[in-house]
């Protein structure tokens, strides 16, 4: 699991359960349309999973490993 994800938040987060917000807040979205690249760990991996129907994610992998 190297390299690191490219996460899109695509739909908003009104409406959504409290869980989904923090999960969303905690990975540093918070407006749509914002992109964060984060580690791909079995951590992030879990935010991703529950939040998916809300956000893109491309996988890019290191060329340096």
């Amino acid at each position: 699991m190297a390299g690191t994800l490219k996460i899109t938040l695509v739909k908003s987060m009104i409406g959504r359960p409290e869980k989904h917000r923090r999960v969303l807040r905690g990975m540093g979205l918070t407006k749509i349309n914002r992109t964060v690249e984060l580690k791909n760990t079995a951590s992030i991996r879990g935010m991703v999973n529950a939040v998916s129907h809300l956000v893109n994610v491309e996988e890019k992998i290191d060329e340096t490993e």
